[in-house]
């Protein structure tokens, strides 16, 4: 396991992780409703349905559903991340990533100044 050692300033508290894991436990839940509904919908069960169908409606599900997976790849990870003790810690610079932010984006990866950096980069 990879622990990081926080400063208790900047280490979400108990409470607050926990409120993260219910709101990471409902994104995962409303992502695979959200796929399942997405693949339902592109599988179309007669040759008038799949006639219906414009390739403009089929594209708009695939990005939606590619969207889908790859938010749900990320709340995963950070339940996963949550689960080994290394949660709110940047991949990048290794300091923590603020509570503040974690807040708003619960599966963030990286720190505001590393996610700038990577966003700069692109």
């Amino acid at each position: 396991m990879n622990h990081q050692i926080i400063d208790r300033e900047t280490t979400p508290s108990a409470e607050i992780l926990a409120a993260l894991r219910e709101n990471l436990h409902e994104q995962r839940l409303f992502r695979q409703e959200q796929l399942q509904q997405l693949s339902a919908a592109a599988t179309p069960r007669t040759d008038a349905a799949r006639a219906r169908q414009t390739s403009s409606q089929l594209e708009v599900r695939v990005k939606l559903a590619a969207s889908a997976r790859m938010v749900l790849a990320d709340v995963e990870a950070a339940l996963e991340r949550m689960d080994h003790g290394s949660y709110g810690a940047c991949h990048l610079c290794r300091g923590p990533i603020a509570p503040e932010r974690l807040m708003i984006v619960p599966q963030a990866r990286y720190c505001a100044r590393c996610q700038q950096v990577r966003e700069a980069g692109r």
